[in-house]
């Protein structure tokens, strides 16, 4: 029988971990029948739909909610992916972006303590383990074996939301030794960072020069989303360090985004454009424009005098501004499909929920709400068609994507609960702060019960019908915990502040 060397140069974070120590979780997750009462209650005056695609996406959720078993090692309740039998990296980070609006009845957060008690002693965590035995689906030198690098924005937006210290004191090692592997085995050798169409999770966009195998090659280019990614992971876990007292155990994180951010800038942007593309061997920028480059938006690394120019793509109705907005790959791009193709023209909620997080980062808040409105009206109306919620959907019709999944939550719960919480009623929690900025821009009636705030708060916030957008709204909210609430309306230009 053959066996493997252990070649592993192991990483002193690891040993930090103690996810591979932590027992298995034997309580059974809720069904939704025995949690919906206690959910957030939405309501928004003759749009019952959108309400009702709302409550599909929550009883998809609880659906797919799983136990650990002895034969895959999990250590945690988890929300499956709704692809295949594995639990997905990619996936798993967005699920959580809406089961944070769920944290009082499942710990969704807990999904990533799977990956992580799978963590090999390098530091290497697989993007896809098995939920029969919890095998990784890649060695861990394959091209496709992992990424995108996102955990750590996942769990800096549950800490943000709990306060939660404890859990990033666990979280922070394991991210760490994960970042510092990329680094060691997804680089180039001057620091600029590599992957594949499936290690980016957008599998078959055409990004590579003269090749039939988009998935699996790396193409000996320089991948600008994996670049922005490591950028803005980079930054979190400094902010991280800064909470625990560990700053000085990555200096090099500083280092690394310094020349990052540096190269991005002066070698991955192309002028005549606007826009930032990858670059292919012999220092030759791309000319295909991948949405990929709006990472650069939550990085925060684009200059102030390029922002406009870079923004406006979106806006364009010959590339990113669609029947359904946003395309994974815009419309003057070779390659682009009208019924989507996968990811070379899908709408994905992926890279839809990163350009609207993107855009409220650099106050883009108008156009942010813009095309959160078309993107959950197009999900809202394919199901009324359809009964269900899609893995991606066509640019160019209302329509799922060709090819897509149905009955997709996992991820595809982002579009009718995160998105309309935050986007189109306009919620966005500051918890630190005690503050809740509500950005109306609805007339209708609108507003949530049993709305999160915190690791303790329970909101009900209403707001009237307005004949005008110009009108000041008349809100009432009621709130268990003391908060400040800002109320903006008039596209964010009038603005005041209520206490409860």
């Amino acid at each position: 029988m053959g066996f493997y060397y252990d070649t592993y140069v192991r990483n002193p974070m690891v040993d930090e971990n103690i996810f591979f120590k932590m027992q298995m979780e034997e309580a059974d997750p809720p069904s939704f029948d025995d949690v919906r009462s206690m959910l957030p209650q939405p309501f928004w005056k003759d749009h019952d739909e959108a309400i009702l695609c709302y409550w599909k996406a929550w009883e998809l959720a609880f659906k797919n909610l799983k136990k650990p078993t002895a034969e895959n090692g999990f250590i945690a309740n988890y929300i499956a992916t709704a692809f295949n039998d594995c639990l997905f990296m990619w996936d798993s980070v967005f699920a959580l972006m809406f089961g944070k609006y769920g944290l009082s009845v499942f710990n969704f957060q807990r999904t990533l303590d799977n990956f992580y008690a799978k963590q090999h002693p390098d530091g290497f965590i697989c993007r896809e383990i098995a939920e029969s035995d919890g095998t990784d689906r890649f060695h861990r030198f394959d091209p496709s074996s992992t990424g995108p690098n996102v955990m750590p924005w996942s769990e800096w937006e549950y800490y943000c939301i709990t306060g939660d210290k404890e859990r990033l004191s666990r979280v922070f090692p394991v991210l760490v030794a994960y970042h510092r592997w990329l680094r060691a085995y997804r680089t180039w050798p001057d620091g600029t960072y590599w992957t594949s169409g499936w290690g980016a999770g957008m599998d078959n966009q055409p990004r590579l020069k003269n090749c039939n195998s988009h998935e699996f090659f790396h193409g000996h280019m320089v991948w600008l989303d994996m670049c922005l990614q490591m950028v803005f992971s980079g930054k979190i876990l400094v902010e991280m360090a800064g909470i625990l007292g560990r700053e000085a155990e990555i200096e090099d994180f500083k280092e690394e985004i310094d020349r990052l951010c540096w190269f991005i800038n002066e070698k991955l942007w192309d002028d005549d454009v606007g826009f930032y593309f990858d670059m292919h061997p012999g220092n030759k920028l791309s000319k295909v424009k991948t949405i990929g480059a709006y990472w650069a938006l939550l990085a925060d690394i684009v200059p102030g005098n390029r922002l406009e120019r870079f923004v406006s793509h979106l806006e364009d109705p010959c590339e990113f501004k669609r029947t359904h907005r946003v395309p994974s790959l815009p419309a003057d791009t070779p390659g682009y499909c009208s019924k989507g193709n996968y990811w070379r023209g899908g709408v994905w909620v992926f890279t839809n929920y990163m350009i609207l997080r993107g855009l409220t980062k650099n106050g883009f808040d108008t156009l942010a709400y813009e095309i959160a409105r078309n993107h959950l009206d197009n999900v809202v109306k394919v199901f009324q068609q359809t009964g269900t919620i899609w893995e991606n959907y066509a640019p160019d019709y209302v329509a799922p994507g060709e090819p897509a999944r149905s009955d997709f939550v996992g991820v595809g719960g982002v579009s009718p609960i995160a998105v309309l919480f935050e986007y189109i009623f306009g919620l966005r929690p500051e918890v630190d702060n005690s503050i809740l900025i509500w950005d109306i821009r609805l007339l209708e009636e609108h507003g949530v019960k049993n709305y999160p705030f915190g690791k303790y708060g329970t909101l009900d916030v209403k707001c009237e019908r307005r004949s005008s957008y110009e009108e000041e709204p008349k809100v009432t909210i009621t709130s268990n915990i003391p908060i400040s609430v800002q109320l903006k309306w008039n596209n964010g230009t009038q603005s005041r502040i209520l206490t409860t």
